[in-house]
């Protein structure tokens, strides 16, 4: 047996591309038909690019393999309406095309000036190599170029008049600027590829200029035949290429993902480039883009919060999960379980009045019948685990709450708040659209911030908030951890004897009456240390907390239960005593306490660490 010998034969070259333009102003009909039959064969050909049809004519660009493009104007050519199309042809190493459009438009070229027919008439034609000699010989012209400011900046003749376009609609202002005298000089037009030289020739005829001519083809023509003399940079096209060289060569030109502005090779070398997100035209310092998103960001917030969303009467719908615990009890013991702050008469007047109800409807078999479950439920009515109740208040006007929120730094993974108070986070009890949450899926749509920790209604303070869910169960993981360090600003009844202290109780796992929360022995671990910053003169003093757990209410339940209960708390009072643990109003004085600081890790484990502005009272 004999080794088998490497193959000599080449790889065959790859198939290139080969990229066409051509328009044609004839008077077209039929548009709807014409628009079927001419992409159902660009498909069969495995073309892509753009073809754009009006009643004023045809503008296209394509591309594709060479025998299925000279298929496809051998087509469009069998329409005796294009018989005479005559395409500008370069060669491409890759598809510069993600599609194949083919459209209906008002005009195949957007210019919006009635008078303006390029099928009856346009200006004379220069064809390019007349143009060229008359450059070479030092002829008196001008050459205006009735392209965008971004396309005469990539490249243009030598000595080329600047329009000032943003767009080719703005070419009659353009025109207005032109200095008198050039009507009766000579004047040459070009653009990309002709199209526009069509329309914008006869206008400026119809404004008075007097010899006014258009480059045949535009620049790609002129490229094509007689190279890149009398001109500088390149040529701007509109597809994947973004730019070619006087030899219709693609050049590393490209284009911002962010503006659209064009990004020269020397431009790609700075630092203010970076691909995907910044560009010499769009870069901004990060102080200044960070101080640009965050003023948005709070002329939106005040737009959403004036007025408060949840000061138009609306259906509320208040969750109502049934826990194991209460598995097998009656509708009524349920409900007065779980929220033992309302006493048991309201609970049967909601039932009586149809407002607690299922919430997706519960069918049950009768006679080979499912049926809805009658209103009113019965209170005697047995629940089970991870059943689910709406409770309905119709017509409901929310309390007012302070809509203060002020963000203090966004960035692609995280949105960092100082959360003002009172403002509840998360819907409950009488909120629902006047909720921090709410107004953040407002102004954050389409993102849905995710919330990672909670502040109490009356607490104010730094808050995180992250854009995606992996980067949440990571920040999460931290707080369950105990690796997040966390300070906040109190100020309390008395001056504790020691300047550091701690307290370890250990915090209850149910809200008792009025919704507070106590020392159980039994209950969850809870941490928290101290240190005095101020003994005031009032008998006040304002101190540092530091939690190590994070239970519900911890501060407020230990600073009470050390016998120095936080000024304004409406649930844990002097002298051992309590009361609800309620939402204040923002007329009323403050609850004082104030979530100053918070450092954590994000998902490449570097270190953030944000701080919280000082309420009025702790300054």
């Amino acid at each position: 047996m004999t080794a088998a010998t490497p193959s000599t034969t080449p790889a065959a070259a790859p198939v290139p591309i080969v990229n066409i333009s051509c328009y044609k102003f004839v008077p077209l009909d039929n548009l709807d038909e014409r628009r079927t039959t001419i992409r159902r064969r660009a498909v069969e050909l495995n073309l892509k690019g753009t073809v754009l049809l009006s009643h004023e004519g045809i503008n296209l660009f394509v591309a594709g393999p060479p025998d299925a493009i000279h298929q496809f104007v051998d087509y469009l050519r069998s329409d005796p309406a294009f018989a005479d199309l005559h395409p500008k042809e370069s060669a491409n190493e890759y598809q510069p095309f993600n599609r194949m459009l083919v459209k209906v438009k008002k005009e195949i070229i957007a210019f919006g000036i009635e008078g303006v027919v390029p099928a009856q008439r346009t200006s004379p034609k220069l064809p390019a190599r007349e143009l060229k000699k008359w450059l070479d010989e030092g002829r008196k012209v001008h050459l205006l170029d009735t392209r965008n400011d971004y396309e005469y900046d990539l490249g243009t003749f030598d000595n080329a008049i600047k329009m000032g376009l943003d767009h080719f609609r703005e070419f009659p202002d353009g025109v207005a600027r032109l200095p008198e005298e050039l009507k009766d000089e000579p004047i040459v037009m070009f653009c990309t590829g002709g199209i526009r030289c069509e329309k914008a020739g006869p206008f400026m005829e119809m404004a008075g200029y007097r010899n006014v001519y258009q480059l045949d083809g535009g620049i790609l023509k002129y490229f094509e035949e007689v190279g890149g003399d009398h001109y500088h940079g390149e040529c701007f096209v509109f597809d994947q290429r973004v730019a070619v060289d006087p030899s219709l060569q693609e050049t590393p030109t490209t284009q911002c993902y962010i503006c659209q502005a064009v990004v020269t090779t020397e431009q790609q070398q700075l630092a203010e480039y970076v691909a995907g997100k910044s560009c010499p035209a769009c870069y901004r310092e990060a102080a200044q883009t960070m101080a640009e998103l965050i003023a948005s960001r709070h002329q939106h917030i005040k737009a959403v919060t004036t007025p408060l969303p949840g000061s138009e009467p609306c259906l509320n719908r208040r969750p109502l999960n049934v826990p194991l615990r209460c598995a097998g009890m009656t509708l009524i013991e349920f409900l007065t379980d779980l929220h033992p702050q309302i006493e048991r008469e309201e609970w049967l007047r909601r039932i009586a009045e149809s407002n607690i109800v299922p919430t997706a409807p519960v069918r049950r078999r009768r006679r080979s019948k499912w049926v809805p479950e009658c209103l009113p439920l019965s209170p005697d009515r047995p629940v089970r685990e991870g059943e689910r109740f709406d409770q309905l208040e119709p017509m409901s006007v929310e309390p007012d709450v302070s809509a203060d929120i002020r963000v203090l730094h966004e960035d692609d993974e995280f949105i960092i708040l100082a959360k003002p108070a009172p403002l509840p986070v998360h819907a409950s009890g009488r909120f629902n659209r006047n909720t921090l949450r709410n107004i953040l899926n407002i102004v954050w749509f389409p993102c849905r911030p995710h919330v990672v920790h909670r502040l109490d209604a009356n607490t104010s303070g730094v808050m995180v908030l992250c854009k995606r869910k992996r980067v949440s169960s990571i920040v999460q993981k931290q707080f369950e951890n105990r690796l997040v360090e966390k300070t906040y600003v109190a100020k309390v009844y008395g001056h504790p004897a020691e300047e550091k202290f701690a307290c370890h109780a250990r915090l209850g796992r149910e809200a008792e009456q009025g919704g507070v929360r106590l020392i159980d022995p039994d209950g969850d671990e809870a941490s928290t240390s101290f240190e005095v910053l101020q003994r005031l003169d009032d008998g006040t003093s304002l101190v540092l907390a530091f939690p190590l757990t994070g239970r519900t209410n911890q501060i407020r339940v230990h600073l009470w239960h050390l016998g120095f209960p936080i000024v304004g708390d409406p649930a844990y009072l002097p002298n051992h005593q309590l009361g609800s643990n309620h939402t204040l109003s923002p007329s009323e004085l403050p609850m004082c306490l104030h979530a100053e600081s918070i450092g954590f890790r994000d998902a490449d484990r570097k270190e953030l660490h944000f701080e919280a502005p000082l309420p009025d009272w702790a300054r």
